[in-house]
């Protein structure tokens, strides 16, 4: 059984948890969230916990069996606080700004880069090189992240580039002159 499977969720007290058959739809005072849960597993709602079992044990099983666990607790946590992810523009000249339903970046290209910002994800812009997004789906936050910093991935020789909150980028020596 998987250890991560067996835990089991709690709910807070502002959160509500709609079980039907194989779709879960979890509200809170950020959002609602639904997903669709296999039919090897099973969702059972006891006060103010949810326990996921699987109703047979093979090696494909156990995995669902934790990963859907962690969905449903990622859902929960959303709904009642949500997700929060900080990057860094590092380079001289790149900034951010926030205009409407999109956000503009400079990274050094000849144009800007602008990006709309997808539903249910609220940005911030702060002293034009620091970008906070906040989502309660943790999936949706972490892809749009990603796709902001394809733009700019952080290089190992100069240190420029998006960077996440206190992530550290080794740095390389580069070419050593003639000898």
């Amino acid at each position: 059984m998987s250890r991560i499977g067996k835990l089991p969720i709690k709910v807070p007290a502002n959160v509500d948890v709609n079980l039907n058959e194989l779709d879960i739809i979890v509200k809170g005072k950020f959002g609602t969230l639904q997903n669709t849960i296999p039919e090897v597993l099973q969702v059972k709602q006891d006060e103010d916990k949810l326990i996921v079992t699987v109703k047979n044990e093979t090696r494909t099983n156990r995995a669902l069996h934790g990963l859907y666990r962690t969905l449903i607790n990622n859902m929960v946590i959303g709904v009642s606080e949500q997700f929060q992810l900080t990057l860094n523009l590092q380079g001289v000249g790149y900034r951010a700004a926030v205009q409407s339903n999109s956000i503009v970046l400079n990274l050094g290209y000849s144009h800007p880069v602008k990006m709309t910002i997808p539903d249910g994800i609220s940005v911030e812009v702060v002293q034009n090189t620091t970008i906070n997004l906040q989502a309660c789906d943790k999936e949706q936050l972490g892809l749009f992240a990603a796709k902001i910093r394809t733009w700019r991935p952080p290089e190992p020789y100069k240190g420029k580039g998006i960077l996440y909150k206190d992530e550290v980028v080794n740095r390389k020596a580069g070419k050593s002159g003639k000898k």
